[in-house]
């Protein structure tokens, strides 16, 4: 089989799984479909193709995502050249077509039901999968020396908690919620932010930025949270075109796992 006619399943259709996503995309991979929740809760929105779920349509850096209802056939979508997106938080489509390459991308930290016996090569992001035991290969995603490595034994790092370093500041960039509740905002992402003004609200508490910048990624507005949940982040280097391109973390990570299906699937043509 022609590696550009491999059919791939993403579980996950957030900024990370959608740098994967746009990634084999630009690779010449044209069967490409995510599976998101109904209500999708990305912070960074403006490289997350889940945004399709909510908009009907989502172009990241010149690739469009398009949402698939329940019943609609996917291939109506990849004729259109576009990567399918769609409601879909059990996984059916992945147990009624078999695709050839399952990814989990949901970055869960934990393996949230993803199996080796589900797609010919089935790839983990993170903590939370061993390669060879519940997946065939891990992509570890934590910054670092070993960002992208592909572990073909044992397990990512560990999760640290702790938000990667950008401009020198690293938990105070990331804000989250005091408690739980409807969260809601006036403000837009790719917005500068003076330290100690208010982002949003949940109920009655103010949500205040640590640090001055650009607002990279933010929730959506009248959307139930949880406490503790992250609901955006602030660019200290205060320059807006990051807000609506692929980071480098991401493009390292979706370099890796191009890689980890060219491995297997492109092997007679080494």
């Amino acid at each position: 089989m022609s590696v550009k006619k491999l059919v791939i399943g993403i579980k996950g259709a957030g900024e990370i799984a959608s740098a994967v996503a746009w990634r084999l995309y630009m690779a010449n991979f044209r069967s490409i479909f995510m599976m998101e929740i109904p209500d999708p809760l990305a912070v960074r929105r403006e490289v997350s193709f889940c945004e399709a779920i909510h908009e009907k349509s989502k172009t990241i850096e010149g690739v469009k995502g398009l949402a698939v209802l329940e019943n609609e056939r996917l291939e109506t979508v990849w004729e259109k050249r576009c990567i399918a997106v769609l409601a879909d938080p059990k996984w059916n489509r992945v147990k009624e077509i078999q695709p050839d390459v399952v990814i989990d991308a949901i970055l869960a930290k934990k393996n949230l039901g993803t199996r080796m016996d589900e797609g010919g090569l089935v790839i983990g992001l993170g903590p939370g999968f061993v390669a060879n035991k519940d997946v065939h290969l891990v992509i570890e995603t934590n910054r670092g020396h070993h960002l992208g490595r592909i572990i073909t034994k044992g397990a990512a790092q560990a999760n640290t908690g702790i938000p990667g370093n950008i401009g020198g500041f690293t938990d105070e960039r990331v804000f989250r919620a005091p408690k739980k509740g409807i969260f809601t905002t006036q403000r837009q992402i790719g917005e500068s932010i003076e330290a100690g003004k208010v982002i949003g609200t949940i109920d009655d508490k103010s949500i205040n930025s640590r640090i001055p910048g650009v607002i990279r990624g933010l929730i959506r507005s009248n959307t139930w949270v949880s406490k503790g949940l992250k609901l955006g982040d602030i660019d200290p280097r205060n320059d807006p075109g990051y807000c609506n391109t692929i980071s480098d973390k991401a493009r390292a990570i979706s370099g890796s796992v191009l890689e980890a299906v060219l491995r297997v699937y492109n092997r007679d043509r080494v």
